[in-house]
């Protein structure tokens, strides 16, 4: 195994009769596994061990899959790099020196290096697609309540989704087949999606396909160092690099029959901003539970509950953990609730709403999956904000709960671009004819 790719390396074989007999999968390290450590990355539970395995995780068992070994992640999710894990960075298969992207670069790296033939990651504001593109393979967010989330460490309930990693389109539609459909232990599953063959949908044939093009996520794209209290400017887009591939791939698909379209997305300006606030603000919530006597590292009790609760998360919270939770928790509070949490949540609305009337025109919508190519190692540490304005382009599909699909675009200077394509909602197997096309 290299690059760091596992936390935890397992050879639990599944079923041999079932469509993945002879597959192995990498877990990503916040899927509770029966029997396995869970830690997500995180200090805090570095001795946890689930007593269940989630569902996907069964689903994985029944269809024949092997796991061979739960993958470094972002603490708790929190991240774009894989480098705020507990147990150290993950690096880039293409490039030793450069990140793997994040939170789920663990999975993305143990299928680009080879350790697994597919994996499953979770994307709260694209973390599945963001390490896809940076390693140069494929990664879907699915559409919220497609695949269950029980058995999933919760960071932001109402984002967050498991989906799958693999080299081609049609593997990862082959492993979202397994894993998708309606679960009892998840209220928030649907019925869509019940036996549905997503790999069949990958075709390549793109002929007839509207692609509209959110003018906002492409171009203009302003270093975070540049602040808005100077005159600079942090408005979504995407660097020279990256658009010039982008743009060859859009190339692609009017040579394959395609008919491209820009269209416009106004609210995206705000999604950014929205997201933090919704997701800090959940994160600080479902974090609670981490206090040393439910869940985690104990601080040692004293006589003072109040002390011993924050000695274990000084203990076990990183601090990109802590940052957030101490946000959301400011966000959440007295007097700046309605202030923060209320306006970011009709952001949202706005942003499901500018999605919605796009998909009455177009059949999908394209962008760069990252704005930048994959930053070096240390890079982003020092600078969150820079960390945070990298997701521009993935947030605002998972603040609408829409599907999304990342596929290698091509190069820049020997490292991947990746092209993001995003449908309407259960809009999985047009996404996925739509990716196919170009892996």
């Amino acid at each position: 195994m290299s690059h760091n790719a596992f936390i935890t390396e397992t050879d639990i074989a599944g079923d041999d009769s079932g469509v993945l007999d002879g597959r192995t999968v990498a877990v990503k390290d916040n899927i509770s596994t029966e029997g396995v450590r869970t830690t997500c990355g995180s200090a805090m539970l570095s001795d946890y061990v689930p007593p269940y395995d989630a569902t996907v995780v069964s689903r994985l068992k029944d269809a024949g899959a092997t796991v061979v070994g739960k993958a470094n992640m972002d603490e708790f999710g929190m991240g774009t790099t894989t480098e705020t894990s507990a147990f150290g960075p993950v690096t880039n298969p293409v490039d030793d020196d450069r990140v793997p992207g994040g939170s789920s670069g663990g999975s993305a790296a143990a299928v680009a290096a080879g350790d697994a033939d597919l994996a499953l990651g979770s994307d709260t504001g694209g973390s599945i697609r963001c390490p896809a593109a940076y390693c140069g393979v494929v990664g879907i967010k699915p559409t919220y309540g497609l695949v269950s989330r029980y058995g999933l460490v919760a960071y932001a309930n109402s984002l967050e989704q498991i989906g799958p990693i693999a080299n081609t389109v049609e593997d990862a539609a082959e492993l979202l087949s397994v894993i998708a459909g309606p679960d009892e232990n998840d209220g928030t599953t649907r019925e869509e999606g019940v036996d549905a063959d997503y790999a069949a949908a990958a075709t390549g044939d793109v002929e007839g396909l509207t692609i509209g093009v959110p003018t906002q996520l492409v171009g203009g794209r302003e270093r975070a160092g540049d602040d808005p209290a100077e005159g600079g400017e942090t408005r979504a887009g995407a660097d020279e690099a990256v658009v010039e591939v982008f743009e060859d791939a859009l190339d692609a698909y009017r040579d394959a029959g395609a008919e491209v379209v820009e269209v416009s997305l106004p609210s995206v300006e705000y999604a950014v901003a929205a997201y933090y606030v919704i997701a800090m603000s959940e994160a600080s919530s479902n974090l609670a539970r981490f206090d040393g006597v439910r869940y985690g590292t104990s601080g040692g009790y004293d006589g003072n509950w109040n002390e011993s609760f924050a000695a274990a998360r000084e203990e076990g919270f990183g601090d990109e953990v802590k940052r957030r939770v101490l946000l959301g928790t400011y966000a959440l509070s007295a007097g700046y609730h309605d202030k923060y949490y209320k306006q970011a949540q009709e952001a949202r609305a706005w942003v499901k709403q500018d999605f919605d009337e796009a998909f009455e025109t177009v059949d999908v919508l394209a962008s760069p999956t990252m704005p930048m190519l994959p930053p070096e190692l240390g890079e982003s540490l020092d600078d969150p904000l820079q960390m945070y304005l990298a997701d521009a382009n993935t947030v605002p599909v998972n603040l609408a709960n829409l599907p999304a699909i990342s596929v290698p675009a091509g190069e820049s200077d020997g490292l991947p671009v990746g092209l993001q394509l995003v449908g309407p909602a259960f809009g999985e197997e047009t996404i996925i004819r739509a990716g196919s096309l170009l892996a």
